[in-house]
């Protein structure tokens, strides 16, 4: 690899540290293709990515960032899983490593917020923006469905009150 096109690599990691809610840096030792082919699709199914790239261009890419604390990660074969989802890429790669005892998470970044492994399982163990999306609807919506039955309780008790008079007229 010639100088420009690691200059092209440190390029695209920057944008990665920059743009992503959440970089999780992880031990890929072992993987097998077909494993990390299956790792590869399952986070770009949640909307995130894996990126393999050598330690040396991702620290040059950390420096002067606030997620340059992740340097100290980079040793060894790591792999980078991000997405911009804050959430969605510590959640696969913590059900992955589950699955997998071959991964092993170090750590990472949420932000300018260093990760360490416990970091990386509380941020997983969070509700997903649609998740948090789904409640603040269902909070939205209660009230309004709890209006609409207050609203139709009387016209249901009338109309109760008048069917037990006309049983009882019957009988």
């Amino acid at each position: 690899m010639d100088r420009a096109q690691k200059e092209v690599v440190v390029g695209d990691l920057g944008q990665i540290f920059a743009d992503s809610g959440v970089v999780v840096v992880a031990h890929y030792e072992g993987l097998t293709v077909a494993e990390m082919t299956d790792f590869r699709l399952r986070m770009k199914s949640a909307g995130g990515a894996v990126r393999v790239a050598k330690n040396k261009l991702a620290k040059i890419a950390l420096k002067g960032t606030p997620g340059e604390k992740m340097g100290d990660l980079l040793k060894g074969m790591t792999v980078l899983a991000y997405s911009e989802d804050p959430v969605a890429a510590a959640k696969v790669v913590e059900a992955y490593a589950k699955d997998n005892k071959k991964l092993v998470v170090l750590g990472g970044a949420m932000g300018a917020t260093p990760l360490d492994e416990a970091g990386v399982k509380a941020v997983a163990a969070m509700p997903s923006r649609e998740e948090l999306i789904a409640s603040i609807v269902a909070c939205i919506g209660a009230p309004a469905g709890n209006l609409v039955s207050a609203i139709g309780a009387p016209a249901a008790n009338i109309a109760a009150i008048l069917t037990t008079l006309e049983e009882r007229e019957a009988a």
